[in-house]
């Protein structure tokens, strides 16, 4: 698949989805609102965010506004073949600022998507996100990952679940950057953080929906996601239905973890 670049507004209203691409959103004219992963921030003009790929997010165009949009699925020449460490800018959702040389880029981008016969996507795409990695300082990692102490992250993502982690909390925790940390985590663990923060929350949602009358919101609350809609949207996702589903029948919750999340290819 390759990548796309496109140029739309965002609805005033709060939507929210999660899609198997990655996305970076870049404002061109008046602003939007963002929360991945309960990490918000705010879109004017010449700043942006990255969406990792499988990340819930909610959004929202604020009064007329226009966005970049790039959508880049894993395979895309742009994240693949000799860019593949490209792909470290979606380790961790994040929001930037473009500097003067990369706000020339994105009028000149601008500009060549307006053409009837612009340059490739993906041509385009690469020479972006080549200079975005180099602006955010994403280091290499070394060859031996270091090891992880994963016990004592558990213990942690326990005590403080409902806080709505992130993966920079983790990383923070384990005195490494995102990245690093991100890098280490999938080399020994065989799942990324993301993946494994939101087996957590889900099981211990699961958990609390057989042992507890809580109302769903106060579910959502105690378990780190950002309101009911957020949870019943990761839980059908997982499991297959809704948690009210769950409280009629407990015999689903079954004893294994949940299964990776696998979602639909919506848009923002």
């Amino acid at each position: 698949m390759t990548s796309a670049i496109r140029l739309t507004p965002l609805d005033n209203a709060i939507k929210h989805h999660a899609h198997e691409f990655h996305q970076i959103v870049i404002g061109l004219s008046g602003h939007a609102e963002f929360e991945i992963e309960g990490l918000g921030g705010g879109i004017a003009p010449l700043t942006g965010c990255i969406v990792p790929a499988n990340h819930v997010h909610y959004y929202e165009g604020v009064g007329t506004n226009r966005q970049l949009i790039f959508d880049l699925p894993d395979d895309a020449p742009s994240l693949s073949g000799t860019h593949r460490e490209m792909a470290r800018l979606f380790d961790a959702p994040r929001f930037f600022a473009l500097d003067d040389p990369l706000r020339v880029y994105l009028n000149f981008l601008v500009q060549e998507l307006a053409q009837p016969r612009h340059a490739q996507g993906d041509l385009l795409a690469a020479t972006f996100l080549g200079c975005l990695h180099s602006r955010l300082n994403l280091e290499t990692p070394s060859l031996q990952a270091r090891r992880l102490d994963l016990a004592e992250l558990d213990r942690f993502i326990q005590r403080n679940l409902a806080k709505r982690l992130s993966v920079a909390d983790l990383a923070r925790q384990a005195c490494l950057s995102e990245a690093h940390f991100s890098e280490c985590f999938r080399a020994q663990a065989g799942i990324t953080p993301y993946q494994y923060l939101l087996r957590q929350r889900l099981t211990a949602a699961r958990d609390l929906l057989t042992a507890s009358r809580l109302p769903l919101s106060e579910v959502a609350a105690h378990t780190g996601f950002a309101n009911q809609s957020a949870l019943s949207h990761a839980f059908r996702r997982a499991f297959g239905h809704p948690p009210s589903q769950l409280r009629r029948n407990p015999i689903l919750a079954g004893d294994g973890p949940p299964p990776l999340p696998s979602l639909s290819s919506s848009k923002c």
